[in-house]
C-alpha cells in the first residue's frame, strides 16, 4: 500500500507500491500534459522545450537549461531507443511503455529512462518565464479545498522537494478529485499509482547545482515564487 496520512502531507511512493492494472487509464488522463510525448512512436525524439534555454533566468540560467536539456534529458532518450530497439516495447508510445515496465526488476532500464523522458518532458512544461503569482480561479478553489491556502500548497510542496532525500521528484497531483502533494524517488512517476500529475519539481542535483549548487532550498523556492506554471497545472487539471 501507499504511505499516507489523512492529512495533507506528501505521500511516498515505491516503485513496489505501483498499481499497474491502473496504470494504463491514468496514463491516458495524463497525456493532456505532454501531448507531442504521447504521441510519438519509436524512435522517440526530444520533445523541443517551450521557450528559449534563457527563458528562465536568473532564477534558471541558460547553462543550467542547456546542460540539463541537452545532455540528461537528450541521453535519456537516447538510451530509450536503444533499450527498446527489437522489443515489445519498439512501437509504444511513452506511456505505455512506463505503465508496461514499471515494477518488472527485468525492465528497470527501460522503465527508467522512458519515465525520465516522460518527467523532464513534463518539468519543462510546469515552469514558464515569469511564472509564480496566483494561479487560476478555478485551481485556486481546488487548492483552498484542499490546502486552505495557495501559500499553505506551496508550502507542502516546498517541504516534499527539500526532504525528498536524494533524487526525485515533487508533484501536485489529482487523487480522486482531491488535490495531494507527493514526492517520487529516482524516475519514479504518480500515474502509475493511480494519481494524475499536475505539476512538478525535479530535485534531482542536475536541475539545480550549477547555479545553486548545495542550496536545494533556495531552487525550489525560487520555483514556487517565480517559475510556477499554474496555466499548466489547471489544464491538467481540467
Amino acid at each position: 500500500m501507499n504511505k499516507e496520512d489523512t492529512g495533507n502531507s506528501p505521500i511516498v511512493f515505491g516503485r513496489r507500491d505501483f498499481l499497474i492494472a491502473a496504470a494504463g487509464t491514468v496514463a491516458a488522463l495524463a497525456m493532456g500534459g505532454c501531448s507531442k510525448t504521447s504521441q510519438a512512436s519509436s524512435p522517440h525524439a526530444l520533445p523541443p522545450l517551450p521557450y528559449a534555454e534563457n527563458a528562465l533566468e536568473p532564477v534558471l540560467t541558460a547553462h543550467t537549461i542547456g546542460y540539463h536539456y541537452g545532455k540528461h534529458h537528450r541521453a535519456y532518450v537516447d538510451n530509450l531507443n536503444k533499450l527498446i530497439e527489437g522489443t515489445e516495447y519498439a512501437d509504444l508510445p511513452l506511456e505505455k511503455i512506463i505503465a508496461g515496465a514499471a515494477g518488472k526488476m527485468e525492465k528497470a532500464a527501460i522503465f527508467n529512462n522512458a519515465a525520465q523522458v516522460w518527467n523532464h518532458t513534463f518539468y519543462w512544461k510546469s515552469m514558464t518565464p515569469k511564472g509564480g503569482g496566483e494561479p487560476p480561479d478555478a485551481l485556486k478553489q481546488k487548492i483552498q479545498a484542499s490546502f486552505g491556502s495557495v501559500d499553505a500548497c506551496k508550502k507542502e510542496l516546498a517541504g516534499a522537494a527539500v526532504s525528498q532525500f536524494g533524487s526525485g521528484w515533487a508533484w501536485l497531483v489529482l487523487d480522486q478529485n482531491t488535490l495531494k502533494v507527493a514526492k517520487t524517488a529516482n524516475a519514479e512517476v504518480p500515474f502509475t499509482s493511480g494519481m494524475k500529475p499536475l505539476l512538478t519539481i525535479d530535485v534531482w542535483e542536475h536541475a539545480y547545482y550549477l547555479d545553486y549548487q548545495n542550496r536545494r532550498a533556495d531552487y525550489v523556492n525560487a520555483f514556487l515564487d517565480k517559475l510556477i506554471n499554474w496555466e499548466f497545472a489547471m489544464q491538467n487539471a481540467g
